[in-house]
């Protein structure tokens, strides 16, 4: 079970995830200081475990069944993925989150929420 008042429900549940989670996308892929990462990347794969992840991480359903954080980054931490990379992508989300029209203190829970998670994506 999910929590009640939880981001994830705030947000407006699954149907807004995915809808971020899609357009957040098409913001990294376009990023030139990102997109060195996601060659040879099933991109459609990364998706629904980010979509997944991001339900988790906001309070909804506990879909996430992928590796954790740490053992998922290690390969791009081993190819220079570091802060610089991590607050781009943290700029990406809240964007994608404004352009859907979630309101400052929502997006600042996402970016808390998210920012949580830096140390193990960056190996450290």
């Amino acid at each position: 079970m999910y929590q009640t008042n939880s981001l994830y429900e705030q947000l407006g549940g699954e149907e807004m995830v995915s809808k971020a989670v899609s357009i957040f996308y098409r913001k990294v892929l376009g990023d030139p200081l990102l997109r060195p990462f996601f060659e040879g990347v099933d991109v459609a794969r990364v998706e629904s475990m980010q979509r997944a992840f991001l339900a988790t991480v906001f309070g909804g359903p506990n879909t996430y069944s992928g590796r954790d954080m740490r053992r998922a980054h290690k390969r791009l931490v081993e190819r220079g993925l570091s802060d610089v990379h991590f607050d781009a992508v943290m700029n990406h989300l809240d964007n994608t989150l404004a352009e859907l029209n979630v309101g400052k203190l929502l997006r600042d829970w996402a970016r808390a929420l998210t920012e949580s998670q830096r140390r193990d994506i960056l190996g450290r």
